[in-house]
């Protein structure tokens, strides 16, 4: 039977339908100042499958963020049946919060069908079972932290993470502008293709645009860094579980203008690349107030 956390998180995907096209999802608190965008990922992706035949499955999905999120106010999606053809459907689905736009995304779908393949290769880097767990911090570290933070690194979530590149977060130091990350599920959930989408676009959004800070020795745990998504790109190319390891390989071809793009493959654990990330974020580092 799933954890409390899995349990929780299924839940926060599956939505609240209002009517036909209309959707109402909650918000957890993982520790972020506000709503996690991969929260948003995964409801809006969540409420464009349900207005979908099941014998189409997304394969890109577009997003943009508008405005960041309350935390403390439930969100409303709304889906537009773009289009249905003969192999794809489209959906445009808007995230409205105190009736303001916070996000908006398009979605395709397909129905499956058989064709060329091939693929990048998976790289080379140490199986998760080879890497030692999340680093746990300890309580002096954690009062040292302002208090959402103490609960994103205090708590237990849905997901059980295993970096191949170790590194302290408080202290980073100056890194190359890529990463590896292994991670799932801390427990089994059911064998549902769309949950399964809905829960690595949740996970996408972990790390992402972190990979543009690594060169400038920075973390969104400063107080002088401000970061924010302002689009994503996701691409899902073939079946998988999230409950099963799936690494997440990142870089950042660039950062500029106060802007840091990143690209990320995920691939199963036996080598298949099954997704494909891209995004854009914002990253300023200010003067610290004396």
């Amino acid at each position: 039977m799933p954890t409390p956390v899995v349990d929780e998180l299924v839940e926060l995907l599956g939505l609240e339908r209002l009517e036909l096209n209309l959707f109402r999802g909650q918000s957890r608190d993982i520790g972020t100042r506000y709503v996690f965008g991969g929260q948003v990922l995964g409801q809006a992706l969540s409420a464009a499958q349900q207005t979908v035949d099941e014998e189409r499955s997304a394969h890109s999905l577009h997003a943009y963020f508008l405005r960041a999120g309350d935390i403390e106010a439930p969100i409303v999606y709304n889906v537009e049946r773009t289009r249905d053809g003969g192999s794809f459907s489209t959906r445009r689905v808007t995230a409205i919060q105190h009736g303001e736009q916070i996000f908006n995304s398009t979605v395709s779908f397909q129905k499956t069908q058989a064709g060329i393949e091939h693929q990048s290769e998976m790289p080379q880097v140490p199986k998760p079972d080879e890497l030692p767990p999340r680093k746990v911090f300890s309580d002096e570290e954690l009062t040292k932290l302002p208090p959402k933070l103490q609960r994103w690194f205090g708590g237990r979530g849905p997901f059980e993470m295993r970096r191949v590149e170790q590194r302290d977060d408080l202290n980073p130091g100056k890194l190359p502008p890529r990463q590896h990350t292994w991670f799932r599920l801390v427990d089994r959930i059911a064998d549902a293709p769309a949950l399964h989408r809905a829960m690595v676009a949740y996970a996408s959004d972990f790390n992402l645009i972190g990979t543009a800070m690594l060169p400038h020795g920075i973390s969104f745990l400063h107080s002088n860094v401000q970061v924010a998504s302002l689009d994503h790109a996701m691409w899902f190319h073939r079946p998988l579980r999230t409950d099963e390891w799936l690494l997440y390989a990142c870089d950042s071809p660039t950062a500029q203008g106060a802007r840091g793009l990143t690209r990320g493959q995920i691939f199963s654990l036996d080598g298949r690349l099954v997704a494909s990330t891209a995004q854009e974020g914002m990253i300023r580092v200010v003067e610290e107030k004396s």
